[in-house]
């Protein structure tokens, strides 16, 4: 379980070495495919590659007070303590509110010997060369992945904000 330090020290550290072309839809469900660089704690030149998807479907527009949340299905509890965090301090965006709901698919584990710098040069050019407009490639904290992997997101809906009310404006929604 992740502590209020745990979860600090993943959102200070966790860096998007690239970030996906496609912005989160308006009106729809948006899936992204992410590769998470982490190196291990107590091993000098061991890099984990976790590979994997992440679902932000479209949120809820009116909802009432009493049900403004975010769901977090198939992270750990360590999800909801970040949006804690969060809210504790008044990051997260107003966006937030309206009721996502973050999926977590399956998660596959590499785990890589030679240096982060070597593995964050080869997988970065390798995601630009593919040129998958849906890929990130994050760089986080083992210990605290899924954190790292929710910051990106969270980035990822502050990024879209602009272009949802843009469009929620077109369709004289607000």
């Amino acid at each position: 379980m992740n502590t209020p330090d745990d979860v600090q020290y993943a959102l200070e550290t966790t860096q998007v070495l690239h970030e996906p072309d496609r912005r989160i839809d308006t009106f729809g469900a948006t899936r992204f495919e992410f590769l998470l660089l982490s190196e291990l704690m107590d091993t000098v030149g061991q890099v984990r590659i976790r590979s994997g998807e992440v679902e932000a479907t479209k949120p809820q527009i009116i909802r009432p007070e009493a049900y403004n949340s975010v769901e977090f299905e198939g992270f750990g509890e360590g999800a909801r303590r970040l949006y804690e965090w969060m809210e504790e301090r008044g990051i997260n965006a107003p966006l937030l509110r309206y009721g996502f709901q973050f999926k977590r698919g399956e998660v596959r584990e590499e785990l890589v010997h030679e240096s982060i710098e070597e593995v964050r040069g080869r997988v970065v050019e390798t995601v630009r060369r593919r040129g998958n407009p849906m890929q990130a490639v994050i760089e986080g904290v083992d210990d605290a992945w899924e954190i790292s992997v929710l910051r990106f997101t969270f980035e990822m809906v502050e990024k879209s904000r602009g272009i949802n009310l843009f469009d929620f404006k077109r369709r004289g929604m607000l």
